[in-house]
């Protein structure tokens, strides 16, 4: 089961503001990729033909499971006037058609999450004191994988044996790339992977390291928007740059293919959203 990263995002959101990019870019089985602009979900055909796959949904994040079936949520804001946040989380078959997995209710998403392991596992963190790594199987069962005092969980991604990689921003201390084993011992594997300058939103250096995800060797990618590239993270902790986002653009989403290419979702200037595929020659396609 492949899935992109999920940030625990409700003390992001105190009005529009909180507002940041969105992290969602998987593969299904057919070669078929998926991503978000927040406005809609796009599909790359194999072929490179694009079209719109889910339209009118704001969805951070994505999941595919072992059918094929693709996963979101829809998240809205009803305004000044009352404050509000709603949400739905939909399904995606193979055939086309869309339901919804969890009707639309008020608040924020807190019982289910977009970042699975090959097994269905599902992991979120929830931030109290200490803050809790948590793991609900597919059968509904909710445990503590870990409890830590951890300094600000962002954005997280699921291994496909259970090991859970999160980001923990320190503020200007950086954000450092941790390990949770299947076991919940956690190791830090690179301290202050990144630790300031540019942001995507202004004032602010939450997002300058956005979503990870693994490829098929185990090693985990970073998009690091701070300084618009994507990093390789080698699983004894060794770092190198596998791609570079010219500006104005800047890597918030990355999926390493089995084939060896690097797709990165990409945001610009007024919400612009892109995809490039980086073929290990070198070529680049953009979506």
């Amino acid at each position: 089961m492949q899935c992109t990263a999920l940030l625990a995002y409700l003390t992001l959101f105190s009005g529009l503001a909180g507002a940041h990019p969105g992290v969602g870019i998987v593969m299904d089985s057919r070669g078929n990729v998926f991503f978000t602009d927040l406005k809609r979900v796009w599909r790359v055909a194999p072929d490179g033909r694009k079209s719109v796959a889910v339209p009118n949904v704001h969805t951070h994040e994505l999941c595919l499971d072992a059918d094929d079936n693709l996963y979101g949520e829809h998240l809205w804001y009803e305004g000044d006037r009352t404050g509000k946040w709603g949400h739905r989380v939909w399904k995606l078959a193979p055939t086309g058609q869309v339901t919804d997995v969890i009707a639309a209710r008020e608040g924020f998403l807190t019982d289910y999450s977009f970042v699975r392991d090959k097994a269905g596992n599902m992991y979120w963190a929830d931030r109290g004191t200490p803050t809790k790594i948590r793991k609900r199987a597919p059968d509904g069962r909710i445990s503590d994988l870990l409890a830590a005092p951890f300094a600000n969980v962002r954005w997280m991604t699921a291994a496909r044996d259970g090991t859970v990689y999160l980001i923990d921003y320190r503020g200007r201390a950086g954000n450092d790339v941790v390990r949770v084993s299947t076991a919940g011992r956690m190791e830090t594997v690179v301290r202050a992977l990144y630790q300031s300058g540019f942001s995507i939103l202004p004032n602010s250096n939450l997002h300058d390291v956005m979503g990870l995800a693994e490829d098929k060797d185990g090693n985990i990618f970073v998009a690091v928007a701070g300084d618009r590239t994507v990093r390789k993270v080698t699983s004894p902790g060794a770092v190198t740059v596998a791609a570079k986002s010219p500006g104005p653009w800047s890597p918030t989403g990355v999926l390493p293919a089995a084939n060896g290419d690097l797709w990165v979702l990409e945001y610009g200037a007024v919400n612009a959203v892109r995809v490039r595929r980086i073929r290990a020659d070198g070529s680049v396609t953009t979506f």
